[in-house]
């Protein structure tokens, strides 16, 4: 049988793993990103937001005793890497990204808020005003990512149908 803080500190290192995900999927999307600078300016905002819920979550991490592990960042490390990679060499990279990054988001909302619900079990009231404000800024940023989806969409169009490469 699993203990509560061994649980609290599993979630706590998978969510600081997933936020490596994000980050590594970002960084990779920026790179790519010329012909929808909107886009661009989102993503570039949220990778400094994602640097600071990793540090959150690793000051917590350490106020339980531990650190991040490094099996779960190197294996989220390269799916996060992975899925931009394989999206660019299509035509509509940037939809499939968009998409990605629609999905992320919520499920980063889910992760938020569960790892919440654990740490106010475990009695870590100090880290839940620091998870909060996680959820806040992925809430937030899940509502500019859906806010792209149909003007990315326009742009995708306007530059595939006039004969333009849509990705980059």
């Amino acid at each position: 049988m699993t203990d509560l803080q061994s649980t609290y500190v599993t979630a706590l290192k998978n969510t600081h793993a997933l936020e490596l995900q994000a980050l590594q999927a970002m960084e990779r999307q920026v790179e790519r990103l010329e012909r929808y600078p909107q886009m661009k300016a989102i993503l570039e905002a949220h990778i400094e937001e994602t640097k600071h819920q990793r540090d959150r979550l690793a000051t917590a991490l350490d106020g339980q005793g531990s650190s991040p592990s490094s099996v779960k960042e190197g294996a989220l490390g390269i799916a996060g890497n992975l899925a931009a990679i394989f999206h660019a060499p299509a035509q509509d990279e940037i939809l499939k990204n968009l998409y990605a990054d629609h999905a992320l988001e919520n499920y980063e909302i889910a992760a938020y808020r569960s790892l919440i619900a654990i740490a106010e079990r475990a009695g870590d009231t100090a880290s839940v005003t620091a998870f909060r404000q996680s959820l806040a800024e992925e809430e937030s940023m899940a509502a500019r990512v859906a806010a792209q989806i149909e003007p990315v969409t326009a742009t995708y169009l306007e530059l595939t149908l006039s004969g333009e490469t849509a990705s980059r």
